[in-house]
C-alpha cells in the first residue's frame, strides 16, 4: 500500500507530534512537529524536518547548528496522530546543548537534572 502523509490524522492546526528516538540505542531523544509537507519532506530527502510552531517555517534539523537527524525509518501510531521518528542523531539533539530534550526526571517529588549540556574540547 502507497504511504500518504494527508492520510494521517492531524490536530486543528495541521500538525501530528513527531517523537525522535536513536535508531541504535532506542533513546528518546525529543518531540517536535510535522505537518504533512515537512513529511513529505523528511522522507524525500533523509533530512528530517519539523514544522516551528514558534518561528511558523520548516526547519530541517540540525541545519545551523549541524546537529542532524538523518531518518532511517518513520513509524507511524496505531491511530495515525503520532509519529516516531528512528534516527542517526550527529551531535545533541536539544537545542540546550544535551544529548536529549528529557535530561530532568521527577523524583521522590523532585525535579532531577539527568546531564548537563555536552562541553566541546
Amino acid at each position: 500500500m502507497q504511504f500518504d502523509p494527508e492520510a494521517l490524522k492531524f490536530d486543528a492546526a495541521g500538525l501530528i507530534p513527531a517523537i525522535a528516538q536513536d535508531a541504535e540505542s532506542g533513546e528518546v531523544l525529543m518531540l517536535a512537529w510535522m505537518d504533512a509537507e515537512a513529511v513529505r519532506r523528511t522522507l524525500a530527502s533523509g533530512a528530517v524536518t519539523y514544522w516551528s510552531r514558534s518561528r511558523q517555517e520548516y526547519w530541517v534539523k540540525g541545519a545551523t547548528s549541524g546537529n542532524r537527524q538523518e531518518l532511517v525509518e518513520m513509524r507511524l501510531d496505531c491511530d495515525r496522530d503520532c509519529l516516531l521518528v528512528l534516527v542517526r542523531q550527529r551531535g545533541p539533539a536539544c537545542h540546550t546543548g544535551r544529548r536529549t530534550c528529557f535530561y530532568t526526571a521527577v523524583r521522590g517529588g523532585e525535579e532531577v537534572e539527568l546531564m548537563g549540556p555536552r562541553v566541546d574540547r
